[in-house]
């Protein structure tokens, strides 16, 4: 009997092992992200901060029981993955809003293409109308050597 309980002694801390190399090795991705600009500071906050609730969830087991029997969880650990759902959930929820305003710039965006397209067609077409040029008028050139005087 004594030896089913050490046997769950064992995989629970194996378990928070693994927690905490994951835990810290997010935390290290993210920073080499923002290191190397593959990922904008502003973009990563989120990130970094849901790495570091799962490194402090990952070694101070006694929070992590405390938030589990909160949360009416009878297995500690799987309150780390709770805890990612959550995070999770609000990254998604801060690209949404990321992804509405940049929907937003470039529907702006498009628009004032179309004005200046719009605008540059105008233009053109007065030119040709105050300028044209046919075909005939070039015949009558000859090639210049010098400069040419007044």
């Amino acid at each position: 009997m004594n030896n089913g309980i050490s046997q769950i002694g064992i995989n629970i801390r194996t378990t928070q092992y693994i927690a905490i190399a994951v835990s810290i090795s997010l935390f290290l991705y993210i920073l080499f992200l923002v290191r190397n600009k593959k990922i904008k500071e502003e973009y990563s906050l989120l990130w970094l901060f849901s790495s570091i609730v799962f490194i402090i969830f990952s070694i101070w087991r006694d929070g992590l029981e405390f938030f589990a029997r909160l949360m009416g969880i009878a297995y500690p650990p799987a309150a780390l993955f709770l805890i990612l759902l959550l995070a999770v959930f609000l990254i998604l929820i801060e690209f949404s809003i990321n992804i509405s305003k940049l929907a937003e710039k470039n529907k702006a965006l498009a628009q004032e293409l179309a004005l200046m397209k719009n605008d540059l067609e105008k233009l053109k077409a007065g030119k040709q109308a105050e300028n044209p040029v046919r075909g005939d008028d070039l015949e009558n050139i000859e090639a210049v050597n010098g400069p040419v005087k007044k």
